[in-house]
């Protein structure tokens, strides 16, 4: 029998969480579609800060109901947020928060840059014209601002939601005698999320480009190989080792990685269009 009763104080951080994590992302929104907020402008004839309301309204509201899904299940799992938990409970979490920092810090960035050098030397000699030049690249403190969406609100949606989700769904066929979701459970759990997760980022490419088995992989190994490392740290340590570790892997993206994009596209406008690849 489930027996449980609704964490409301931990609903309600949490989901002040994904509201700031919401506005975090908003300039760096705004300025890599800039060109696609101008034409729905033109087409609603609506102004700019109501678009961007609506937006965020939408959001919020889908990680509202992500959170309320997911902490009841997570919990069910013996999975969430310990520190949180802990703080709201008024004990000490003090040697617990220094036990994730650690293991945090070390699956986030290592994934990360690990990831930084397949992506720079596989795929962006391979990748299309319009993903290598088009895309805009926003500027430095949006792109560090927008670290914050997904350290917060993606580990909202992939680990709290639907690696737990998936977790316990798989354990009605795969458990242990407790009735625990099986290690291997777990594991193909995190594995669907992060695919999942991959598979979200496709729209956004088809968007520029014709979707190829190239693309399709990037997006999969880029997005899996992470997503598993920080699913070892929700089960391991919860979820606030999870969103440390994908702050970090974020900012080893979005800071160093899109730096050295702009690096690579200046290089390539100050060679001869002779020696252009």
């Amino acid at each position: 029998m489930w027996h449980f009763t609704f964490p409301w104080l931990e609903f309600l951080v949490l989901s002040c969480a994904a509201l700031v994590s919401v506005a975090c992302a908003t300039p760096y929104l705004l300025a890599l579609n800039s060109r696609a907020f101008k034409q729905a402008q033109e087409r609603l004839r609506r102004p700019l800060w109501v678009l961007l309301l609506l937006q965020g309204a939408q959001s919020a509201a889908l990680l509202v109901v992500v959170i309320g899904l997911g902490l009841p299940i997570a919990h069910h799992l013996g999975l969430g947020a310990p520190l949180l938990e802990g703080l709201l409970a008024g004990r000490s979490v003090t040697a617990q928060a220094e036990a994730l920092i650690g293991p945090a810090l070390l699956l986030g960035l290592g994934p990360a840059a690990l990831l930084l050098g397949v992506e720079i030397l596989v795929f962006w000699p391979r990748l299309p014209e319009a993903m290598r030049t088009a895309l805009p690249i926003p500027p430095l403190w949006k792109r560090f601002l927008a670290c914050f969406y997904g350290g917060i609100a993606e580990e909202l949606i992939c680990r709290l939601f639907l690696l737990s989700l998936f977790a316990w769904l798989l354990a009605f066929i795969w458990r242990l005698p407790g009735g625990e979701p099986a290690p291997g459970a777990f594991w193909l759990a995190a594995v669907m999320a992060a695919l999942l997760f991959g598979l979200g980022h496709l729209p956004a490419t088809a968007a520029l480009t014709r979707l190829t088995p190239l693309l399709i992989g990037r997006a999969m190994l880029l997005n899996g190989v992470a997503g598993v490392a920080f699913a070892y740290l929700y089960w391991r340590y919860g979820l606030e080792a999870a969103m440390l570790g994908h702050f970090c892997a974020d900012l080893v993206f979005h800071i160093l990685g899109d730096s050295i994009a702009k690096l690579l596209r200046a290089a390539r406008v100050e060679k001869p269009p002779a020696l252009l690849s």
